[in-house]
């Protein structure tokens, strides 16, 4: 059997009737060797018998979200595993999660996680095959889900159909290709950044108008925090500038929040001098208004006179010395051309590059899609990823053009 010493996976029940066959799922990742926690919906409740799974997994179930913890446990099981997975995962919950959801202790979860998720779906006949179940299976896997299908058989009903949950086997070698594509996209011993100091920008800022209201961005911060964590598992020192997101604290990183250009400017220049590498993965206000009201502005025509905001990586260029800078470049057209223009007018080493109207590459996305281009115009596209997977592929390229400088210089 294959061994999954050391590995943390999340193991959530919902409300189906093929409950019954997580109990091996349970068994087949322990006795691999993997540490499990189940997480069981009030639903899942009644159709699997808890002190089972209990037994199994070694471990208390988990099921609610309001119990008295020190910390937030909803937040805290978030970032603890490698692996979700959800056997069986019902149509109910399926849209839950497609509509983000979060009444429970495992929507709750899933709201909170970057880990991947990997979805075991069980239904009865006709479900599966229903317009809405259809939209959210697709939205799902846009946003980065693993889905086995359901398999037709016998049903609950007494009918026969497609809707029976993968068998425990084909969940578990599922799982296990999921960790082995981990190990691969985000092995810690390729991004080597021991001795680094790595400053990252993230998320959008705010320029007020008044004390309500502000100018700002769909930003969430998720691509700056994933490189953020991803240079802290390499060895670096990681200092992460954020603006206004919902992302929680991350372990380990030197966590600094900010709100407006102004405010992000300050804490860039002030830790700028300590940093060998700088990644400027915010996406800030480009423009604040001329003149901030003290007071709320009342519902009636009003003119709204902005200034441009200080242009933080410009500020940088003159001071760059032997670091190396790295931009990202939101675009809606020529997306080649103007990063290109980008990082040669702003000095950088290399630029991400994105296509925002693509599907899966927007703003407050968990996947993206990009171009890497290095300061010769050197071009490596990515297909559509997690922002997690692909926050590795942006470093691994940092340390290697950053050796080939130190080869060549």
């Amino acid at each position: 059997m294959h061994s999954l010493s050391g590995k943390k996976i999340l193991l959530g029940i919902t409300g189906s009737i093929a409950a019954y066959k997580a109990i091996q799922v349970v068994r087949d990742f322990t006795s691999a060797g993997a540490d499990l926690q189940v997480v069981i919906t009030a639903a899942g409740r009644r159709f699997v018998p808890v002190h089972t799974l209990q037994v199994f997994s070694k471990k208390p179930v988990l099921c609610d979200l309001f119990k008295p913890t020190a910390d937030v446990l909803h937040v805290t099981l978030a970032r603890g595993f490698d692996l979700v997975v959800i056997a069986p995962v019902t149509a109910d919950f399926m849209a839950k999660m497609a509509l983000g959801l979060a009444d429970d202790l495992l929507s709750s979860i899933l709201l909170s996680t970057s880990t991947p998720v990997l979805l075991a779906p069980a239904m009865d006949l006709g479900m599966w095959d229903h317009p809405a179940v259809r939209k959210n299976v697709a939205l799902l896997k846009e946003r980065g889900c693993n889905i086995i299908d359901p398999q037709w058989g016998p049903l609950a009903s007494g009918l026969e159909g497609v809707g029976r949950m993968a068998e425990p086997d084909q969940i578990y070698q599922r799982g296990i290709a999921l960790l082995a594509a981990e190990d691969t996209t985000g092995n810690d011993d390729k991004i080597p950044l021991s001795g680094e100091t790595i400053l990252v920008t993230a998320g959008p800022t705010q320029e007020a108008i008044d004390p309500v209201r502000y100018i700002s961005n769909r930003s969430s911060g998720k691509m700056g925090y994933a490189i953020a964590e991803a240079a802290r598992k390499g060895g670096a020192e990681v200092i992460l500038v954020s603006g206004p997101t919902s992302l929680p604290d991350l372990e380990g990183v030197k966590m600094i929040r900010v709100q407006s250009t102004n405010e992000m400017l300050t804490e860039v220049e002030r830790y700028f001098a300590s940093a060998t590498i700088v990644v400027m993965a915010a996406a800030v206000s480009d423009y604040t208004p001329t003149k901030r009201s003290d007071q709320k502005l009342k519902r009636m025509p009003q003119s709204l006179h902005l200034s441009p905001t200080p242009d933080i990586l410009q500020s940088l260029a003159p001071r760059k010395g032997e670091r190396f800078l790295v931009g990202f470049a939101a675009e809606t057209e020529h997306l080649y051309e103007n990063a290109l223009t980008k990082l040669r007018a702003k000095g950088l080493d290399l630029i991400v590059a994105n296509d925002v109207t693509e599907a899966g590459a927007g703003f407050d996305s968990d996947t993206n899609i990009v171009d890497l281009i290095d300061a010769e115009g050197h071009r490596t596209s990515f297909p559509k990823m997690l922002k997690r997977d692909l926050a590795y592929r942006i470093l691994k390229e940092v340390v290697r053009l950053k050796d080939h400088r130190s080869i060549t210089s």
